[in-house]
């Protein structure tokens, strides 16, 4: 294993103090629980809205903690959900008069953790709302998830929810949102490479140099099937057909098209994968009205891509294009 390491038992608490370091004045953190929250919340004219899930999927979650986002993050170690006790402590930190929101991707874990903490919090009279994401149309179950899984499709929950709570939302009003938003963005991914977790060394699975996995997790986990190396065209059609059948998109439909990195497909690649998606939309009469190319739910540093589409209305769009600040800045 080659990484940028020092104790793999200390590699997410020194990730997290950097991404503090970084942005001293705007963001804070508990290092006992390993929460990350934004230096001016909670705020009783606002929801606070809180997202944990494993770590490794940089920048979700804890890069996307600020202003028209998220509250504050309480992410576990790599690929594994929070203890209950970071959910419940950044639950009770978080307080507002007006609520707080939980996002939990649809896993197991994320959601055995979320209900527990929800239960002591609503116990102490904080008042939670719960929306659960899970966009992936690659699997209906797995090891690691109840239903579908929550992936990329997770972006656009919290930047919606995160606008509607800046402009003073009420707590039902954004679950009403979440779960509408959740409803209409379908996501699917594959993977060319494993990825390795610090405190394992050793890759999650095994792949050939000519082989891909389709429908993957972003936890290493199986895909819907295994095959031969493939032009990226080819991708892109099995992806893109999956994931416009599901909702079913139609002819018309206003779009945001996502071609999402896993953390190690270079941006060259990202964007030929993305020429061939937007073709693709123009064929069957999607209208591209917002378009993301880059790393937003990745898997340390696998080689591979998942493609969202997301049905956009006008409402959706203006919080799309709401003011937003997170950590991760270009320049």
């Amino acid at each position: 294993m080659k990484k940028f390491v020092n104790d793999p038992a200390n590699f997410v608490r020194e990730m997290m103090e950097g991404v503090v370091l970084a942005n001293a004045n705007k963001l804070k953190w508990i290092p006992q629980y390993n929460i990350i929250y934004r230096a001016d919340m909670p705020n009783d004219n606002k929801v606070s809205i809180i997202q944990g899930s494993g770590s490794g999927h940089e920048p979700a979650h804890i890069m996307l903690v600020g202003q028209g986002m998220l509250g504050a993050a309480c992410p576990g170690n790599v690929f594994a959900a929070p203890p209950m006790e970071y959910v419940y402590e950044c639950t009770k930190l978080m307080n507002s008069k007006k609520g707080v929101l939980h996002l939990i991707n649809n896993y197991q874990g994320d959601r055995m953790v979320f209900d527990m903490a929800r239960e002591m919090a609503e116990a102490d009279g904080i008042k939670i709302g719960t929306v659960i994401i899970n966009d992936d149309v690659a699997v209906e179950a797995s090891t690691h998830s109840v239903g579908r899984r929550g992936v990329a499709g997770n972006f656009f929950v919290i930047k919606a929810c995160g606008a509607a709570a800046e402009q003073g939302a009420s707590l039902e009003e954004l679950v009403k949102l979440g779960n509408s938003v959740n409803s209409v963005v379908r996501t699917m991914g594959m993977a060319l490479t494993s990825c390795t977790p610090p405190a394992k060394g050793t890759p999650i699975f095994k792949i050939g140099d000519d082989e891909m996995e389709m429908g993957i997790g972003i936890h290493g986990e199986p895909g819907r099937r295994r095959a031969k190396m493939a032009p990226a065209d080819a991708i892109i059609d099995e992806l893109f057909e999956a994931v416009a059948s599901d909702l079913p998109f139609k002819k018309g439909d206003r779009v945001g098209l996502m071609i999402n990195g896993m953390g190690g497909t270079p941006f060259s690649e990202l964007y030929l994968l993305y020429r061939k998606a937007a073709l693709n939309c123009k064929d069957r009469g999607f209208e591209v009205v917002r378009n993301y190319v880059g790393n937003y739910c990745t898997s340390l540093e696998m080689a591979g891509f998942s493609l969202t589409l997301i049905r956009l209305d006008n409402k959706l769009e203006r919080l799309l294009d709401a003011p937003a600040e997170i950590p991760i800045r270009v320049f």
